[in-house]
């Protein structure tokens, strides 16, 4: 990890069976063990959606392009990224070797592969409003998109991704505002209540601000080799793209006004957080909120007599623990040793390993292994049901306070140039200094050292100084980072 942080990620994605390279250039194979802890996202995120009052939809995947000329910043920030479709049919070769596209087959209109959904969505919203009854309109979509990458590293930028995209309609600016601010807050409670990693809240700069968004709230997180993660993003969209589209309503007056809008998403690129948030050398560290299974059973023996002993005592086991609502494996599959499985479950970030032989029978005790600290103890099953979901706590809270030091002492206030590039160079993390306000010395920042602003924190608290490198006047400090 420490001497080549990028192939240490590359390896343990693969060998922790989370993900492999696809035949698609730029796409992955999201594996059965990557895929269940993306549901368990899924499914808390979904939940606490549907508790703020969103229900889910589904809007095409084709978006006609026409759509995209409409909102002038949202077609300059997608435009090189879109794919495109010309033709719906394939025919032979005329040499008869392969297929080629049939030239009569081309669409009337080209159709972009979804990169983001607001257009189709406001073309589908102005069918949906007239009145101010119709309105809030609070829809999130589970969806794949398309956003053609030419430097991809698995789950964290990939040409083809999945992630939720929320899409809301609103009678007023301010419900808008406070829409976006919700969920914003939202994400940060998922990241650091179920991912254990602590983000910071904030709003982005221009430069970095969602195309055709008004503004941008973003919560930012810290990964072990000193770079920042943007982890989920919410944008107030203002009336840009109900005037686009031309999406109005008739308020309690009759007056007609243009509705005010928000979208926000995360995405599969939380998963490549979660592990380089938290894993070391020896594998994945998985918060147990988030583990497909939180305890694995492993039995010693050598004889079959002595596996089917161990076996009836774990089958208590089990039943008592997921009386706790604690999800188990128990591994007595012969094809594998102890050891071989020990080392598995290690890499895959399993929280809690019991192990359990004819010894432990006989003293009614059971051995408990972390998977967070890696160390081991022996304690006794009667009670051990109480005992691993109290355990269970304990890592989930130990692996964010860990986190959380590391976040710590990786925000580095600086007030001079000189100052920010040495942090930049032999420290990173987040650097709290001091900007002129203007996207051009951002711009040149970023020229400079790759450097953004990753974040304007909401309790950014007012302080006079000189920007670190205009020397013009700033009242507040603002995050830079170099970003994934």
């Amino acid at each position: 990890m420490k001497e080549n942080y990028s192939q240490w990620y590359n390896d343990l994605v693969v060998k922790a069976d989370l993900a492999e390279n696809s035949a698609v250039r730029g796409c992955m194979v999201i594996k059965p063990y990557g895929y269940a802890i993306w549901e368990k996202m899924q499914a808390e995120l979904d939940r606490m959606f549907k508790e703020t009052g969103h229900v889910n939809a589904y809007f095409p995947l084709f978006i006609p392009k026409s759509f995209f000329s409409k909102e002038a910043d949202h077609v300059e920030g997608f435009a090189k990224e879109c794919a495109v479709v010309t033709h719906y049919r394939l025919k032979n070769a005329p040499d008869g070797k392969g297929v080629v596209v049939d030239p009569a087959a081309k669409l009337e209109e080209e159709l972009i592969v979804r990169p983001t959904s607001e257009t189709i969505i406001w073309n589908t919203y102005k069918n949906w409003i007239q009145s101010w009854r119709d309105l809030p309109i609070l829809c999130n979509q589970w969806a794949n998109v398309v956003r053609w990458e030419m430097r991809t590293r698995l789950f964290l930028r990939t040409a083809e991704f999945l992630w939720q995209e929320g899409h809301t309609a609103h009678a007023t600016k301010q419900e808008a505002i406070d829409e976006t601010f919700k969920m914003v807050n939202v994400y940060a409670s998922f990241a650091e209540n179920f991912m254990a990693m602590p983000v910071i809240k904030g709003h982005k700069s221009a430069n970095e601000r969602f195309a055709g968004a008004l503004d941008t709230l973003c919560i930012e997180a810290l990964m072990q080799d000193g770079k920042t993660l943007q982890a989920g993003t919410s944008h107030f969209l203002g009336q840009n793209f109900a005037k686009a589209f031309d999406v109005k309503f008739a308020d309690k007056e009759g007056k007609l006004e243009y509705v005010w809008a928000t979208s926000w998403g995360v995405s599969t690129r939380l998963m490549g957080a979660l592990v380089m948030a938290h894993s070391d050398d020896n594998g994945l560290v998985l918060p147990p909120k988030l583990a497909p299974f939180q305890v694995v059973i492993v039995p010693i023996y050598k004889k079959d007599d002595q596996l089917k002993g161990i076996s009836e005592k774990v089958a208590e086991i089990e039943k008592q623990l997921k009386a706790e609502g604690i999800s188990v494996k128990y591994d007595d599959s012969d094809a594998k040793k102890p050891g071989w499985k020990f080392a598995e479950y290690e890499l895959k970030g399993v929280p809690v390993r019991l192990a359990i032989g004819p010894r432990d029978l006989e003293n009614g005790t059971v051995e408990v292994a972390r998977r967070d600290t890696l160390t081991k103890e022996v304690v006794n099953i009667e009670g051990i049901e109480k005992y691993v979901a109290g355990l269970l706590e304990k890592i989930q809270d130990g692996i964010y306070q860990k986190a959380l030091d590391f976040r710590d002492k990786h925000i580095t206030s600086v007030d001079t140039w000189d100052e920010f590039k040495d942090v930049l160079a032999n420290k990173g993390g987040f650097i709290s200094a001091h900007w002129d306000d203007s996207p051009e010395t951002e711009q040149k920042i970023k020229d400079e050292t790759k450097a953004t602003i990753r974040c304007i924190p909401f309790d950014a608290v007012e302080e006079k100084g000189k920007c670190i490198y205009s020397g013009k006047p700033s009242n507040k400090r603002v995050l830079f980072g170099i970003a994934y």
